[in-house]
């Protein structure tokens, strides 16, 4: 009789540490996998920083895409995403507002595009946000490309939201990877 329940509670036990061992390395291959989502989405916002701030000091030029002749808000923009993760944005601020995950201010990260209304009208503005409550953008006539808070009280005032082009599970959103086959 003893013997029984002893005899069930070893085949129990045996046939179960291949499936604890299996879940254990189930978890393990999650673990690894979230961290690679985690790694890759850094080094993605990390080349969009850098890419960025590369550009400080340029001049403002309204309509400008090219660094040579002057940047406006967009075209730096522009150039930032495709020369750092090949994509190909809409040209303007208010175009490129419909691209990519709408965001919360609370949610913000690297390389998130941040808008504003500075004429009037929403989604006027654009910059990308750099992290610590930074932005860079190209501000206006007579400015250069540069960094600024997002929580002074100019742009804190006249913030209209944010897109996540760069996304943790996938390195652009399905909407980003639409608008650069356009």
């Amino acid at each position: 009789m003893f013997l029984r329940p002893a005899l069930l509670s070893l085949t129990l036990l045996l046939t179960s540490a291949p499936f604890a061992h299996a879940a254990e390395q189930q978890a393990q291959t999650v673990q690894a996998a979230q961290k690679s989502v985690i790694g890759e989405y850094t080094a993605v916002a990390e080349q969009l920083v850098d890419e960025a701030l590369s550009y400080l000091g340029i001049r403002y030029r309204f309509g400008g895409t090219s660094p040579e002749t002057g940047l406006d808000c967009s075209g730096l923009v522009l150039n930032v995403f495709r020369n750092a993760v090949g994509l190909d944005l809409p040209r303007t601020a208010r175009e490129m507002a419909n691209v990519g995950d709408k965001i919360g201010r609370q949610e913000l990260k690297p390389g998130d595009l941040v808008f504003f209304n500075t004429m009037r009208r929403t989604f006027s503005h654009v910059g990308i946000y750099l992290g610590d409550g930074k932005f860079v953008h190209a501000p206006s006539s007579g400015g250069k490309v540069r960094v600024e808070s997002i929580s002074t009280r100019y742009w804190a005032q006249r913030f209209n939201g944010a897109r996540r082009l760069v996304d943790d599970g996938d390195v652009l959103t399905p909407s980003a990877k639409l608008a650069s086959l356009r």
